[in-house]
């Protein structure tokens, strides 16, 4: 079984786990498919996507199309005749030619718990939404988005503290072993696919600029939950002064109850300020102010935040 022609689709951190997975366990990979080189960082410097870095580590052959709906794309990656396609957060749907060329089908290894959660950023959302537990699920690709008939899940807890970066890691190890448990099950003809329950389908589309921007009306555990959600990418946000403060990092101070107008500065303490929310209290203790590095809020309060007063607001502008 592992003889089968595996063509695995794949782009960023969380896919490189399930790519190394697989080949430890000697699965034969006759190509991977990845995003093209993108422009990154300030510079614009043309970056490789992480998983061809991975998979030029292991000398596999690396196909980069822009859209693999165009025929020629499509033809080059059916030449190495695929009978299994293993996908993990490739970024592109993939056409119905592609999808019925496997004998074993295609396959997608996806950070949720589906039906929940269908789509680029399941992550982000399920921290952001307060949830207490996420996971991986194992599912066949249709022309829908994510919503095939599902093969195997594995459950992962969302700690108090996790943000969408611890979550990630832990996501990406639980898909990885759960791929590597799961491909002789089925490369063996041995696993009865369970059909979506698509009524209770929720999406998490990819994060958009405003979706970073804290709105100061919700209460203090939302507030939390997307500071969390967003860190360490791309980063939750809000205005002082006409500026920008990317903010990494708040505590709850108060759940519940009104402590002043949303907003509003309402206590300064040694390592932070403490903000009125829609219910209750947040401190901001960690923050990027515009134009400058990621810093503590106890070293922004003993420098350019000196001035700041009680009573001043954020996320005004």
């Amino acid at each position: 079984m592992k003889d089968t022609r595996i063509v695995f689709m794949g782009t960023p951190d969380f896919a490189v786990a399930s790519l190394e997975a697989l080949v430890e366990a000697g699965y034969r990979i006759v190509a991977v498919v990845t995003q093209p080189d993108r422009p990154v960082g300030r510079k614009q410097v043309l970056t490789a996507p992480p998983v061809k870095e991975a998979a030029l580590r292991h000398g596999l052959p690396v196909l980069q199309p822009e859209k693999i709906k165009e025929s020629g794309a499509l033809d080059e990656l059916l030449a190495y005749q695929p009978e299994l396609i293993v996908t993990a957060a490739y970024g592109q749907i993939l056409p119905k030619r592609l999808l019925e060329a496997p004998r074993h089908g295609c396959i997608n290894v996806h950070a949720s718990l589906l039906p929940k959660y269908r789509g680029g950023a399941p992550i982000h959302k399920c921290i952001v939404e307060g949830e207490q537990e996420s996971g991986v699920t194992i599912m066949y690709m249709v022309e829908a988005l994510d919503a095939g008939d599902m093969l195997a899940k594995v459950r992962v807890p969302i700690e108090e503290r996790d943000t969408v970066g611890t979550l990630h890691a832990k996501l990406a190890a639980a898909g990885a072993r759960l791929l590597v448990d799961t491909l002789p099950e089925l490369l063996a003809g041995r696993i009865e696919p369970v059909p979506q329950n698509h009524a209770e389908a929720t999406f998490a589309p990819n994060i958009k600029r405003e979706d970073e921007r804290i709105d100061w009306r919700k209460t203090a555990v939302q507030i939390y939950n997307q500071v969390r959600g967003l860190n360490p990418w791309p980063v939750a946000f809000t205005t002082f002064d006409g500026k920008v403060w990317k903010i990494w990092w708040v505590e709850i101070v108060r759940q519940d109850g009104t402590v002043g107008e949303p907003g509003t500065i309402v206590e300064r303490q040694a390592d932070g300020l403490v903000i009125a929310c829609g219910e209750g209290a947040v401190k901001i203790t960690e923050l990027q102010p515009e134009g400058k590095k990621r810093m503590s809020m106890r070293d922004y309060l003993q420098g350019a935040g000196a001035a700041i007063e009680i009573g001043t607001k954020v996320g005004s502008e």
